[in-house]
């Protein structure tokens, strides 16, 4: 499992002081960073090799702002080229939302998915949990 911490904006709430909706994609994604870095530790986007496929998120209770957010990372389901990434986000030691983003290991080039190597499947498995 992944952590990282949010620390919400002020511009991250909307017009009843909850935390926006709007903000937990853009959380979700940062908090995907180590992810990333398993597959290419440089992040150079001219070489980059995942798309995202899919994106669900379900709000779970109300979240503000002036509170830490933690969100927990982890690896669901791993196929031939495409994988889960689980994702939590706690506040004040309630779920306020939970994610799966599917994403593929995937050749921009020839527009075509690519299997994922042993390598990367091996450091994958060591974050995985039963969706």
């Amino acid at each position: 499992m992944f952590h990282h911490e949010i620390e919400p904006r002020f511009n991250d709430t909307d017009a009843l002081g909850h935390i926006s909706n709007t903000a937990f994609p853009v959380w979700f994604e940062q908090a995907r960073m180590p992810v990333f870095r398993i597959f290419h530790p440089s992040l150079d986007v001219k070489h980059w090799p995942l798309i995202i496929a899919r994106l669900e998120i379900d709000l779970k209770a109300q979240s503000y702002w002036a509170m830490p957010v933690n969100i927990r990372t982890y690896i669901g389901k791993i196929g031939n080229s495409s994988f889960h990434v689980i994702q939590e986000a706690w506040q004040g030691g309630t779920e306020v939302a939970r994610g799966v983003a599917v994403l593929i290991h995937f050749d921009y080039e020839t527009e075509t998915a690519l299997p994922i190597p042993d390598d990367i499947r091996e450091k994958l498995a060591e974050h995985l949990v039963e969706a």
